[in-house]
């Protein structure tokens, strides 16, 4: 088994606030470009089509990235790991669909706190049963804490966006919650996408090989529901000629990468939080550099945003009791 080395929390911890930056660019990007093809599969094809490119290219033009494609069925035919993990791209897919299909619906706002809830809630599952490869982590008191006022401050940072968000369900809250519940779903799996990204890392000893599988996976699970699509109400409009439109499968692959790379030192719960804070502040850079229409940085924004990273703090520091520090020795 080939196994890539652990970073220190304090290394990996910004790594994990970096891949979240590309969080809230590919939302924008997909959401748009789901609106611009008035088709959200079409959009979350052309975004892990994009994406599926940029990983071949690297895997063949990288040394590390031609080792990884060596490794990969080796390690899938001798059951390294469950050969169900090579379907976590699956998960991708459901999650760059939830941003083409429901920002529009509800927002960013109630996307953001659906999502957010989602993967906090599993990361601290995820890391109790162990799934991923930096073992089991205890549930203790200061985490669940932690992840609570994550949870918080999230809604507090987006606030603001709640009254403008453009949500149009019909029939009120209660048309909402059925386009609600996808992307809490999406959420709730990607911690454990992260879990079986970096299982599978270890074996095929990069980062880049796990990302290229899942881009493979995801491509085909969005292709045949496009498919269908198709056949049942046909194509939407064109594609665009504006490049930008095309970006949401590289900031698809930084966050991929990135995070099947640090679970295995951070744990998933850790590298979650760290995503949402990179999230956060990637969106806060949104609105103030490029806003959307009718954007306003309201002083909730800030704070929340501020006090989500104390929180994700809270959670991370092995305090007290040693609470992410793993398996306790004995003795």
């Amino acid at each position: 088994m080939t196994s890539t080395s652990r970073l220190p929390v304090l290394a990996g911890l910004p790594l994990a606030v970096g891949a979240g930056l590309a969080i809230p660019v590919q939302g924008r990007i997909n959401g748009a470009l789901g609106a611009r093809l008035d088709d959200g599969i079409a959009a979350a094809v052309v975004s892990f089509s994009t994406g599926l490119l940029v990983m071949i290219l690297i895997s063949l033009l990288l040394p590390r990235g031609r080792a990884g494609l060596a490794r990969i069925l080796p390690a899938v035919r001798s059951r390294a790991f469950p050969r169900i993990y090579v379907l976590a791209g699956g998960i991708g897919a459901l999650f760059v669909f939830a941003q083409s299909f429901t920002v529009g619906l509800l927002g960013v706002a109630l996307f953001t706190v659906a999502t957010v809830t989602g993967q906090t809630v599993s990361g601290l599952l995820v890391d109790r049963l162990g799934l991923g490869p930096a073992g089991k982590k205890p549930v203790t008191g200061i985490r669940i804490i932690g992840c609570v006022l994550t949870i918080a401050s999230v809604a507090w940072a987006v606030s603001p966006r709640f009254a403008g968000s453009g949500a149009t369900g019909d029939g009120g809250p209660a048309g909402l919650l059925l386009p609600l519940l996808l992307p809490v779903a999406a959420g709730f799996l990607m911690s454990f996408q992260q879990a079986m990204n970096g299982t599978a890392t270890m074996h095929y000893g990069t980062p880049i090989a796990a990302t290229l599988v899942n881009f493979v996976a995801g491509s085909l699970v969005l292709w045949a529901a496009l498919g269908v699509k198709l056949l049942v109400a046909g194509p939407g409009n064109p594609l665009p000629g504006e490049w930008w439109y095309y970006l949401g499968g590289p900031m698809g692959c930084v966050f991929i990468g990135l995070g099947a790379l640090l679970v295995r030192s951070l744990g998933v719960l850790v590298t979650g939080l760290g995503m949402i804070a990179g999230q956060l502040l990637g969106s806060l850079a949104l609105d103030v550099v490029l806003p959307a229409p009718g954007t306003v940085v309201a002083p909730a924004t800030v704070l929340g945003t501020v006090l989500t990273l104390g929180a994700i703090i809270l959670a991370t520091l092995p305090w007290p009791r040693g609470a992410l520090r793993g398996r306790r020795p004995v003795g």
